[in-house]
């Protein structure tokens, strides 16, 4: 019996392995899928288990999204050892009804980033501590390194290896929810 129960748990893993890097690595199912009651959720324990194991104690969607990042635009895996921008154009900053958050973990721990400005995210209560755009947009540095002085208040510290990005939506408003609104993703450049 101990050895079903193993098997049928080694399984799980790799079912959620796969899971994750076809659907959710990929931005096609995101963690509004993941969390709710049981009707929600209509039995998908595959689900339930990426919300326990990317997100243990989430919020239903009309509470918060989570959209997370752990490739580049181009699909490649985010790694320090590149720079990254992640822009937000002009009247396009996440639509919520309460605030929202950039986090950077580092990979595979999913930890805060020690960084020497102590500075784990950029969220919705720094927007006027940020540089703008000359557009109006905000264009967040996402590295290793300072992009020096002037960009430093958009600089959002990466560690040497690999990392993911989650941004949070709480309250999200419904172009949020439905889809109208897209998050950007981040640009190696």
């Amino acid at each position: 019996m101990r050895s079903a129960i193993e098997g049928g748990m080694a399984d799980a893993w790799a079912e959620f392995n796969t899971f994750k890097k076809d659907k959710v690595d990929t931005g096609e199912v995101g963690s509004a899928q993941f969390f709710g009651t049981a009707a929600d959720l209509k039995g998908n324990y595959l689900y339930r288990m990426a919300g326990a194991v990317l997100g243990i104690y989430g919020n239903t969607a009309a509470e918060a999204i989570y959209p997370g990042f752990f490739n580049d635009a181009a699909g490649e895996p985010l790694t320090g050892a590149n720079k990254y921008t992640f822009r937000f154009a002009p009247g396009q900053l996440p639509p919520v009804n309460a605030f929202w958050s950039l986090t950077m973990y580092e990979m595979p721990a999913s930890l805060l980033v020690d960084n020497p400005v102590d500075r784990y995210l950029i969220n919705s209560a720094m927007l006027d501590d940020l540089v703008k755009d000359p557009d109006g947009g905000y264009t967040l540095y996402i590295q290793n390194e300072s992009p020096g002085a002037a960009r430093e208040p958009n600089w959002l510290p990466a560690p040497k290896g690999p990392f993911a990005l989650v941004l949070r939506l709480y309250w999200p408003k419904p172009d949020a929810l439905d889809g109208q609104w897209q998050p950007p993703e981040p640009v190696k450049t």
